[in-house]
């Protein structure tokens, strides 16, 4: 089927085909800085491990950020707004988006840093994603006829959108003397935005998935019913006070502490939720078995129950003292952005991409998804076993060479590489394609469209002679 000749249905997804390209980045960078965690030296003068490492993240943070930007404005359409309120405006944030992600990219390979933890690019490119995310902002709001009787996804996504915003702000207050001159204020701040802003991004997501389910299912009982509000407003929760089990070990007001440990303990009543609810899943899962986008929802529902019970540990303070500082943190981070996060924006793309298209090889998307698990799973198990062999060495009393760590640990880091390789493959093997059809339908559908245009400019000419 042709893509559609609508310019203002067909540009959001353009936010989603730009997204697929940072995740092939993310992924080649990731393959570079795991073998640099094996072999020392690899690369070294040409890219080094300093900037492997952020390129890295934010080929990733933008993949997911610049994806839900996509998803959120097309599904908006289809929610039954106005048509996009400014195609414009749509162009306008494209652009800073990518101009922001060029510099950053050219920064990093230049050596030019100057900001912190995940935005280590210098401060003065965040004003392009800032000016960005108030269009993105402005055109929902103004998209929307009204806000009342509104499901739940338009609060997640409203909410997610407004919660960005201010913990991206809130994450450059260290440029402030205040915070930056009083070393336990900065840390608490910045870890505090940090926390917060990844419950943001994870609201506009899982408001999205909500969409698709009903779309899959095509029921919008669910998104209106009591419990999906609960739910909301417990994320919500977590979204505001949750972010303090990072700060077990800074030395900060201990309020702080009691009231991190008693909200992400609330999770709990998600994680039951979660089981409760297992069985209906499977019953959907037998009834949606041959929609490929269900299939990434159901194995990102998996991981969300996975990342979930591992991220409850990690917020117990008895434990937290271990696995601090670890590669159980990184497998956390890893767990969650790729079986979640990744997982569940590829089905929202494969839906959106093959709305008008014809759909991929369903057989390479299926066994790239399959091989994409299982090799997750073993990259997963491997950071967490090489956390508990480290946190056995912080707490150890005799204080071994870090070297002697580092031997413990290789066949585990070995492993995590390997599969970290087997991983890129599974979802190359879903996003190749999936860019191929859809560039192929595009491109089709547009030339199509300048031929029309012509033989009708042609056949006034010829009337007018």
């Amino acid at each position: 089927m042709a893509a559609s000749n609508n310019k203002n249905t067909a540009f959001p997804k353009l936010f989603i085909v730009s997204a697929l390209l940072l995740l092939c980045c993310g992924l080649v960078f990731g393959l570079i800085g795991g073998l640099q965690y094996i072999i020392p030296g690899f690369w070294r003068n040409t890219l080094s491990f300093e900037k492997v490492r952020p390129l890295h993240v934010s080929s990733m943070v933008f993949w997911i950020i610049i994806a839900l930007v996509g998803v959120v404005l097309s599904f908006l359409q289809q929610h039954g707004t106005r048509r996009n309120y400014s195609p414009f405006l749509l162009r306008a944030q494209l652009i800073l988006l990518c101009l922001a992600v060029l510099l950053i990219f050219i920064s990093y390979f230049r050596g030019l840093f100057g900001g912190r933890e995940y935005w280590e690019f210098p401060p003065y490119i965040s004003i392009f994603i800032i000016a960005s995310w108030i269009l993105f902002l402005v055109n929902v709001i103004a998209s929307l006829i009204t806000i009342k009787k509104q499901p739940v996804y338009i609060w997640m996504w409203l909410t997610g959108i407004c919660f960005f915003l201010f913990t991206f702000l809130e994450s450059y207050l260290w440029l402030i003397p205040y915070f930056n001159r009083h070393l336990v204020n900065d840390m608490t701040v910045q870890w505090k935005s940090y926390g917060s802003m990844v419950g943001s991004w994870n609201m506009i997501m899982y408001g999205s998935s909500i969409f698709l389910m009903d779309k899959i299912s095509g029921s919008k009982t669910y998104s209106h019913s009591r419990i999906a509000f609960l739910l909301y407003f417990l994320g919500l929760f977590n979204l505001m006070f949750n972010w303090g089990h990072h700060l077990y070990t800074v030395p900060t007001h201990p309020y702080v502490h009691y009231i991190a440990y008693a909200v992400s303990m609330t999770e709990l009543l998600i994680l039951g939720r979660m089981i409760l609810t297992w069985r209906q899943s499977l019953t959907a899962a037998q009834k949606f078995r041959h929609n490929i986008a269900y299939r990434f929802l159901l194995f990102g529902d998996v991981w969300i129950l996975l990342t979930l019970v591992l991220a409850l540990a990690m917020s117990i303070p008895a434990i937290n003292v271990y696995t601090h500082g670890t590669y159980i943190t990184v497998g956390h981070t890893m767990g969650a952005t790729i079986g979640i996060n990744t997982f569940l924006i590829l089905g929202m793309a494969y839906n959106l991409l093959t709305d008008e298209c014809r759909e991929p090889n369903r057989k390479i998307i299926i066994a790239g998804l399959n091989l994409a698990n299982i090799a997750l799973f073993v990259f997963w198990i491997s950071l967490i076993v090489a956390g508990v062999l480290k946190a056995a060495w912080q707490m150890n009393p005799e204080r071994l060479p870090y070297a002697a760590m580092l031997d413990s640990v290789k066949p585990w880091l070995i492993s995590f590489v390997v599969a970290g390789f087997v991983l890129t493959t599974g979802l190359l093997m879903i996003v190749l394609p999936l860019l191929k059809s859809y560039l192929s339908c595009y491109f089709t559908s547009h030339l199509f469209s300048l031929r029309s245009l012509n033989a009708k400019k042609q056949k006034r000419e010829l009337s007018l002679e």
